[in-house]
């Protein structure tokens, strides 16, 4: 029986999916995690481990460098969220036009005036005009599944939309319509949106991508959206802008304590995901691919392995994690010759400095050919299914 463990509270719909299992959050030694944000650094990660499941799109909450290096695939759910991303997004665009935020603030002020709250509302709208976002320009950075549901989203309410993905798929470029334009660089937009939002991973080359140098090439008066993650932008180079004007808004779902208070930031509680729908979806496809990955060996939607996925064809499947170096399928495949099997099919892709590969052989290997396969130099993990 196949184990899992919880690390976090999960949709209930992954139980189903987990029925076979034993499945819970006191399970020890497991060979599969369900995890949403638990901090994920300092878990222990047994022999049995093979693979997390996270049920979101970031994974900066999981050790995913020293997991490749022991072979443990780290899965993810780009996309399952991506409606209710884009939802709070559409509102944060609204609220970022006009004050709504400090308008509803100030109505509480008037309570216990009585028949004169009406004549105060009239006599102080006047503080709290806004703007409309039609026919302003939206800047999406980061074309992604959130990224595309944001921009045809907005150009449906009648914004102008510029794209930018330096890794935009053709199956994402598809998916936009062909309405939004995609320039080449950020720059563009930071030059050109009257309103920006960012749907990008946290990598070395995004951290403070909004610090001094980029925020001065705003447009006066901008809005920027950040529902991916804080440390994309710098809280001191968004203060200065705040104060200055450069920035008339900024919008997060990444409160710091520097940024809460302070006049024009409104920091939302990470909400972009919070609905059940968006949690449900997430858990049932974070499940989904965890199940395939164990039962059959298949990899679909890992941060740190290649996409392989093949229908099982031999009475035994050979799985191996390995470095992506020169020579490695051949003394894999001479390993599985020299031990009399026959191999069915084999399908090999890497992901950077590792690879991964599926052999359908037509017998059940020995624990000797897995040991002779597990000693190849550059071999990091055996799995016989």
């Amino acid at each position: 029986m196949k184990k899992i463990l919880r690390l976090n509270a999960i949709s209930p719909l992954a139980d189903v999916i987990f029925a076979d299992c034993d499945y819970g959050d006191r399970v020890e030694n497991p060979d599969g995690i369900m995890v949403r944000s638990a901090a994920m650094a300092d878990y222990a990660a047994g022999d049995n481990l093979l693979a997390v499941a996270r049920a979101g799109a970031g994974t900066n909450n999981i050790p995913v460098s020293a997991y490749t290096e022991k072979g443990i695939v780290v899965f993810n759910t780009p996309g399952a969220n991506a409606n209710a991303v884009k939802e709070l997004v559409i509102c944060e665009l609204f609220l970022g036009g006009r004050k709504i935020c400090d308008a509803i603030d100030w109505v509480k002020t008037l309570k216990g005036e009585g028949a004169n709250v009406g004549k105060l509302v009239e006599k102080g709208k006047s503080s709290f005009v806004g703007g409309e976002i039609s026919g302003k320009t939206l800047g999406v950075i980061g074309l992604g599944a959130i990224g595309i549901a944001v921009a045809n989203a907005a150009y449906a309410l009648g914004m102008n939309v510029l794209g930018c993905d330096p890794y935009l798929s053709t199956a994402n470029a598809l998916l936009l319509n062909p309405a939004v334009k995609v320039v080449a660089s950020r720059e563009e937009i930071y030059k050109n949106a009257d309103y920006i939002s960012v749907h990008v991973p946290l990598t070395p080359d995004t951290k403070a991508m909004f610090n001094e140098q980029t925020v001065a090439l705003l447009k006066d008066g901008a809005v920027l959206i950040n529902n991916s993650r804080g440390e994309l932008a710098d809280d001191n180079a968004i203060i200065a802008a705040l104060d200055s004007g450069k920035l008339s808004r900024y919008i997060t779902d990444f409160p710091t304590d520097k940024l809460i208070g302070v006049k024009n930031a409104i920091c939302v509680p990470h909400l972009g995901a919070s609905t059940p729908e968006a949690e449900d979806n997430c858990a049932v496809m974070a499940a989904k691919q965890l199940t395939d990955y164990l039962d059959n060996g298949n990899i679909v939607n890992s941060v740190n392995y290649p996409a392989v996925s093949a229908a099982r064809e031999g009475a035994a499947r050979i799985c191996i994690h390995h470095k992506n170096v020169a020579n490695m399928i051949a003394q894999c495949t001479a390993a599985v010759s020299s031990a009399g099997l026959n191999i069915e099919n084999m399908t090999d892709k890497s992901k950077g400095d590792f690879a991964y590969c599926i052999l359908d052989v037509n017998a059940k290997p020995t624990p000797a050919l897995e040991k002779t396969i597990a000693a190849i130099d550059g071999v990091i993990r055996v799995r016989v299914i």
